[in-house]
């Protein structure tokens, strides 16, 4: 991967300092210091204590600093020179999670008015809520939730929660939920190990480090030759060869939402970009085969032209209309990232490449076929299969009228890519690059920089929208690079009560930072999260089917391997 300007040392991203200090100032919006609500103490890599916790309500137990947490059952491997493995559990021997009831609080999404509800609210709520419980012979407590220090959040108190009850068992939760329902209100059976202001008691990590001064392999993004398809991670590593292979970014699970397989964030593999970034967010950058790895948040631009007539493309291998995760000029209800929301465009142009093996998206529109000089071979009804080697392209409303004027066959239509960082530098594609991309950032120069609401993954506005996701406990797969240019690909199983609780969001940049990140992405993560070593799963997935087909992984192939 090449840019316009000098090249990287190694180990440092390309956005230079003033322009994190405008990116991060701009992201606070009036929150404190990270700095300053980390309790976090970075050491060596390798010696791994438990994640602090950021922010503590005031009525919950203190969490244990990382000194308090211990790291048992730990094993090193050397999988090949310059590639280590380690497989841990971190303990928390004062941690007692249970079983309760939490009660929802009623809510409306704020984007599409719909009515919801969310596990917290006003104290107004929750005071109102305690007394209908204690009017039913039930005895609630108020739980006060604050703020984690996330960069671009407020601080201090969040909402509230209402609770009833601590049991062994879901099952014991079960008859206290029935007599919540009898009341009118809403329960969900919850295990408190997930919380946010509570102490996890178990958490189940591995960790890679690949060290390209010593490994002689390369390190990849791969979508396994079919942008299409899902696939686990262990298989596809088993297919290619690797030493070490996780999942990588976010990907369309419905035919609600699209091709099932498809990313929904920018992709490209083998130097091809196959999927277009949602919005301005955080990717895993594998330079010259991974030998040069970065972080840096990106955004695409694409333009189809036909002489001096010019479209803009707003979507690679992608059905028009559809926008997964949003982040796309004209989509509605938001133009923003807005995570596994399915934003709409009545107004669309997109690109399918020679890696788009299904058929095409059929429906109303034009569709132009091109050749592998990007010339016009027919222009007509939307469907078919992309031919070998060449490209289509499929338009609705205005992309559609742009295509009918300009669409000419024996024409060329050319299709011009646009990468840049957000300091504005142009990333182009070599053929041994690379990039995989989720959200949200983790680490940014050695602090913890979680961006959730900027990267669209909660709504500081809006409980009812990320809140289990981003601050409760789940299984997470998270990339860092460190002082020496190292990559790091970590996992940590979650969902998995008295087992592996999982991490939040700013746990996850607490472990990776004491890693020694530097840098640090979250990839995709629940169901998702899987690490597979010389082609055999080594975590615990936490889909109850068993690993997850996923879209796009990351592979780390050793020399002469193919992808």
């Amino acid at each position: 991967m090449r840019t316009e300007h000098a090249p990287r040392p190694l180990g440092t991203d390309m956005v230079g300092t003033a322009d994190r200090a405008a990116r991060r100032g701009a992201r606070r919006r009036g929150a404190i210091a990270v700095a300053a609500t980390i309790a976090l103490t970075v050491i060596n890599p390798w010696a791994v204590p438990g994640p602090a916790q950021a922010a503590t309500p005031a009525a919950a137990k203190p969490a244990p600093t990382a000194a308090a947490k211990s790291v048992t059952d730990w094993t090193t491997r050397t999988v090949a020179p310059g590639v280590e493995l380690r497989t841990g559990v971190i303990k928390d021997p004062d941690a007692k999670p249970s079983w309760t009831v939490t009660i929802q609080a009623p809510a409306v999404n704020r984007l599409t008015g719909a009515p919801t509800s969310a596990p917290l609210s006003t104290r107004a709520w929750a005071d109102d809520t305690a007394r209908r419980l204690r009017d039913a012979g039930l005895e609630p407590r108020l739980e006060q939730v604050r703020w984690p220090a996330y960069a671009d959040t407020p601080s201090g108190t969040m909402g509230w929660r209402v609770r009833v009850g601590s049991y062994a068992t879901a099952e014991g939760a079960q008859s206290t939920s029935q007599k919540v329902s009898a009341s009118g209100l809403r329960p969900a059976v919850e295990w408190t190990g997930y919380d946010v202001q509570q102490p996890a008691d178990r958490e189940s990590v591995h960790v890679a480090v690949i060290d390209s001064a010593a490994f002689t392999g390369t390190v990849a993004g791969t979508h396994n030759g079919d942008v299409a398809d899902r696939e686990t991670t262990s298989s596809v590593a088993a297919k290619v060869g690797s030493l070490i292979g996780v999942n990588g970014g976010f990907f369309i699970t419905s035919d609600a939402d699209g091709v099932q397989g498809t990313m929904a964030g920018i992709g490209a593999y083998d130097g091809e970009l196959q999927s277009m970034a949602a919005g301005s967010r955080a990717a895993l950058i594998l330079d010259d085969g991974g030998r040069n790895p970065r972080i840096a948040d990106l955004t695409t631009t694409v333009t189809a032209r036909a002489g001096t007539a010019g479209y803009a493309v707003e979507g690679i291998n992608r059905v028009p209309g559809k926008v997964r995760n949003c982040g796309r000029p004209g989509a509605t209800p938001t133009e923003e990232p807005r995570q596994d929301l399915t934003c709409a465009k009545t107004d669309d142009l997109v690109k399918f490449t020679s890696s788009f093996r299904a058929d095409l998206p059929t429906g109303p529109g034009v569709q132009a076929v091109l050749d592998a000089d990007h010339r016009v071979v027919s222009v007509g009804a939307r469907g078919g299969k992309v031919p070998s080697g060449g490209s289509v392209l499929q338009g609705i409303g205005g992309g559609a009228d742009w295509l009918t004027a300009h669409g000419r066959a024996g024409e060329p239509i050319s299709v011009e890519e646009v990468i840049r960082d957000t300091a504005g530098r142009q990333v182009e594609l070599g053929p041994d690059d690379s990039v995989v991309s989720a959200a949200p950032t983790l680490v940014e120069d050695g602090r913890n920089a979680v961006d959730a609401a900027t990267e669209g993954m909660l709504d500081p506005q809006d409980l009812s929208f990320g809140y289990a996701w981003s601050n409760g406990r789940q299984p997470r797969t998270m990339a860092g690079i460190d002082k020496q240019g190292r990559l790091i690909l970590a996992t940590v199983d979650g969902r998995q009560p008295g087992v592996s609780e999982g991490f939040t969001l700013v746990e996850g940049a607490d472990f990776m930072r004491s890693l020694g990140a530097e840098q640090a992405l979250n990839l995709d993560g629940g169901g998702s999260s899987a690490m597979a070593v010389n082609g055999g799963l080594v975590n615990a997935p936490s889909d109850v089917a068993g690993e997850r087909a996923v879209g796009d992984t990351v592979q780390v192939l050793p020399a002469g391997a193919g992808r």
